[in-house]
């Protein structure tokens, strides 16, 4: 049930202060929660765990720090040299200190707190599927009104970000590849087979990527998340069920979460990065967190580890030409704020309460430079009720749905969003899980109208282009005298939206 925890505590995006001209180092250590208390019996168990060992970026240091794990009591399981990063498992409890001693060892640290053979997983809520007599209902009114697709009516998505004009002027171009690094995408699905791309597609579940014939698939129907996210993107206008934002692009899968329990572990990430980046591929979409640690505090060493290396994993994509976009969370947290309290962590094994700043405990990677973050919106362009915010965070907003205020005018009367599943089948879901493909869908445009934009350029032009509604006079949702988030900023820039929600039509027409 992966798909049910991907975005469900989601991406805060403060800025990070680090240059993408800078090099692959780690970010800047920084106090800002108290470090993990583990117990003696804990140490006794000894647990076979996975780590990440961050290196300087040259063979023989690399060569050397090899020979310094095994003395350690680790053993690498796939070392990226381009990066720095060596993936290590160890049952040696006091593996991370003997290794982060090591002479050209920058960072290193336990990617989870659980052993390898964890099993478990994290509910939240369900899909709500397209029922037939909905479908039937759906396909008369989008005949009706002209629509191409059979389920283009309850696409109220897409006409909110003028992505059914887009389609009409340029769908986008099959040059342009968008990963969905997520559960896995259905390929054999009628609406995605078009357009997907087997050769970008990947399983890079524990760090080693597996591109064998139907690898990037959902291990069951239950992992649904990556196929609706896939669907929202590029599902095409062929006359069967639903249409994406930019249906003309390639979209491939590049599965991440674990089959145990449905996380998404570090070094499974830096796969799928550096993955993406050897493969040609122009654009990301990361809906989910980084488990086990909702924010990754700078001053726990196994937290530092896991932000060094994801980070060098993805800006070694960007310097390849890759742009990332994340979403920005729902917990309708304000990620301006000074504090946040984390209750989730580490969701893999015992949680506990702590007390985080959000500009120096990072949740990864939606908080690393250059990333986009996404906000989501409902139907009437207002911020939905659960997307997190924050000034300075958020760089854009896109439908992600809201099925309790922001109600459309549609066949099906729900306020979520509608996209391809496994199996042939359609279901509405909301969250800003579903914003951020949106947005990775105009960014496709863009960069198939720009085919030589580089990843800034490409953020630069989002940016640009979106149409920002500005504060509103109140945000009082549920009508009880107290507002449930406060915008801060202006029309041009501000928390809820950013520099504003995306715009498919003005991608392919300015």
């Amino acid at each position: 049930m992966a798909h049910l925890r991907s975005r469900r505590r989601l991406a805060l995006a403060v800025p990070v202060v680090l240059s993408l001209t800078a090099s692959l180092g780690f970010l800047p250590a920084a106090a800002s929660a108290a470090p993990r208390v583990e117990s003696a019996a804990q140490a006794a168990d000894a647990p076979n765990l996975a780590y990440v060992v961050n290196t300087r970026l040259d063979r023989h240091t690399i060569e050397s720090v090899k020979k310094a794990i095994a003395v350690a009591g680790g053993t690498v399981v796939v070392t990226y040299e381009k990066i720095g990063v060596i993936v290590v498992h160890s049952a040696n409890p006091d593996f991370g200190k003997q290794i982060r001693a090591v002479r050209g060892v920058q960072s290193a640290g336990a990617t989870r707190t659980a052993p390898l053979t964890a099993a478990g997983t994290t509910d939240e809520g369900s899909a709500q599927f397209l029922s037939e007599e909905q479908a039937e209902k759906t396909a008369a009114a989008s005949a009706a009104a002209g629509e191409s697709e059979p389920l283009e009516a309850d696409q109220w998505d897409l006409r909110a970000i003028g992505a059914d004009k887009a389609a009409q002027i340029n769908p986008g171009s099959s040059k342009v590849t968008v990963a969905v690094i997520d559960t896995g995408v259905d390929d054999t699905h009628p609406d995605l087979a078009p357009n997907f791309s087997a050769r970008q597609s990947a399983n890079c579940v524990g760090g080693v990527a597996d591109t064998s014939e139907g690898a990037w698939r959902p291990y069951t129907a239950e992992d649904y998340h990556g196929t609706h996210v896939a669907g929202e993107i590029a599902a095409a206008r062929n006359g069967i069920g639903v249409a994406g934002v930019a249906p003309g692009v390639k979209v491939s899968g590049i599965k991440v979460s674990d089959p145990n329990n449905g996380l998404f572990y570090p070094e499974s990430v830096v796969c799928a990065f550096v993955f993406a980046a050897d493969h040609g591929v122009e654009i990301t979409n990361n809906s989910y967190y980084v488990d086990p640690w909702l924010y990754n505090c700078m001053d726990d060493p196994d937290q530092k580890a896991i932000v060094d290396a994801v980070n060098r994993a993805q800006l070694y994509a960007q310097h390849k030409g890759t742009l990332h976009l994340a979403s920005a969370g729902n917990s309708n947290h304000d990620l301006d704020s000074d504090a946040i309290v984390d209750a989730s962590s580490p969701d893999d094994g015992t949680t506990y309460e702590r007390t985080i700043d959000p500009h120096t405990c990072f949740d990864v990677p939606t908080q690393l430079p250059g990333v986009v973050t996404v906000s989501a919106t409902g139907v009437k362009n207002l911020k939905s009720y659960y997307s997190s915010y924050g000034k300075g965070v958020v760089d854009v907003a896109a439908p992600g749905g809201d099925r309790l205020y922001q109600i459309p005018d549609t066949p099906s009367k729900n306020g979520r969003i509608l996209s391809t599943m496994p199996n042939g089948e359609y279901a509405f879901l909301q969250g800003t899980s579903m914003a951020s493909p949106h947005a990775a869908g105009v960014a496709a445009l863009l960069k198939s109208t720009h085919p030589w934009a580089t990843p800034s350029q490409l953020q630069m032009l989002l940016k640009v282009q979106a149409d920002n509604p500005g504060c509103p006079e109140s945000y009082d949702q549920n009508g009880d005298g107290t507002q449930d988030a406060v915008c801060k900023g202006g029309k041009r820039v501000n928390g809820f939206y950013g520099f504003g929600i995306v715009n498919a039509l003005d991608a392919v027409t300015k």
